[in-house]
């Protein structure tokens, strides 16, 4: 008869209490140096790919961290885990500065903060087996389970919703649904306490996504473990997250619980973030009340961003004082929950449909009115 298979509790579960801050970030930048001239090659600008984030993840939580693409997402997620060396700031890890740590002080934490990569195709080893990919870590970590490893990893693998007996095979042998679930399983083999989740469900077919979150989501809850889930799609990381971030441009402009966030955002930027989700409206005396808001242009470049409010050049309500004070995050009047946002003219905390549609293009008018003319 075959035994029950029981999850493992996530190691020292007892020292950390729930809610406790588990991961502290404060002031964290990241900046890539340009390299110019000839013959002597020397810096002559950088990227600010990350210019001064906060953030705290607590024990056993899950925390969104949202925007477009280049704002320094997936640049935050590696910072953290220690897999690029931050330009300034601090990275606090159980209390624990980790922002500079060498190769030896960083080993006993490794095995606590594991990551999931955003493409399932590039991030599993085509060369190795689906068990040896998974006991990996287990064997640069010199960690013997209970029964060995081969063990270990097929419990993992029927954890993740796989075969046991696909010990053997190699990932082009898998859909892409699967190889991300072979890397869910790999991120579990050494029982983390904080797993970053870089874009875990962009690179999957739609149909798949969900099952991947709801197994992302099982493990969460089951094992207690923290997550940082970092995704551009509005509508996974409100199922999957308890607190959500707002990025922009390398900074956070907006940090709430979900149902704050997505029911009473205050930032212009994070308004218009909603108002592209779609919605499927079932009766006709629905439809419009989401308010419709449609920016002007791309994101600035991270080069050279705008001075004051980053989000200004794109935003409707910006001022000259927008380009003169970099607003800070902070809680403004009648939030009392933790919910931050940083702007000089937040927006009323809504996302109830305006009499008029906010389009800053006037190119993009111009045509939609040509359009409606008979």
């Amino acid at each position: 008869m075959k035994e029950d298979l029981v999850l493992p509790a996530p190691r020292e579960a007892a020292t950390d209490g729930a809610g406790e801050p588990l991961l502290v970030v404060e002031g964290l930048r990241k900046h890539f140096p340009i390299k110019g001239g000839f013959p002597i090659r020397r810096t002559v600008g950088a990227v600010q790919a990350v210019d001064g984030i906060d953030l705290t993840v607590r024990a056993g939580e899950s925390f969104g961290l949202v925007g477009e693409s280049g704002c320094g997402k997936s640049t935050t997620g590696r910072l953290i885990t220690r897999l690029l060396e931050p330009t300034s700031g601090t990275i606090s890890y159980r209390g624990k500065d980790i922002t500079h740590a060498g190769r030896k002080q960083l080993a006993p934490i490794r095995s606590e903060i594991q990551m999931i990569f955003q493409d399932p195709y590039s991030s599993l080893n085509p060369r190795q087996t689906v068990g040896k990919i998974i006991s990996g870590p287990m064997e640069i970590n010199g960690i013997e389970p209970t029964g060995g490893r081969e063990k270990r990893v097929r419990e993992l693998l029927e954890i993740v919703g796989l075969n046991p007996e696909h010990y053997n095979r190699f990932p082009h042998e898998f859909s892409g649904g699967q190889r991300q679930r072979i890397g869910v399983a790999r991120a579990l083999a050494l029982e983390p306490k904080l797993i970053v989740a870089d874009e875990p469900v962009s690179a999957l077919d739609v149909s798949i996504q969900a099952q991947v979150v709801n197994l992302l989501q099982k493990v969460q809850q089951e094992l207690g473990i923290a997550f940082l889930f970092i995704a551009h799609d509005l509508a996974v990381v409100r199922h999957f997250s308890q607190r959500v971030a707002v990025m922009y441009l390398g900074k956070v402009i907006e940090v709430g619980d979900r149902e704050s966030i997505y029911t009473r955002p205050r930032h212009p930027y994070t308004h218009a973030l909603l108002s592209a989700v779609p919605e499927v409206n079932l009766h006709d005396e629905e439809a419009g009340r989401r308010e419709r808001i449609r920016l002007a242009g791309d994101v600035p470049s991270p080069i050279s961003p705008p001075s004051g409010c980053r989000f200004r050049t794109r935003c409707w309500k910006a001022q000259d004082k927008c380009a003169a004070q970099e607003p800070p995050l902070v809680r403004l009047s009648g939030n009392r929950d933790g919910h931050l946002t940083a702007c000089h003219f937040p927006e009323d905390p809504t996302i109830e449909g305006r009499e008029e549609d906010i389009v800053l293009d006037p190119a993009l008018a111009a045509l939609e009115e040509d359009i409606e003319r008979p």
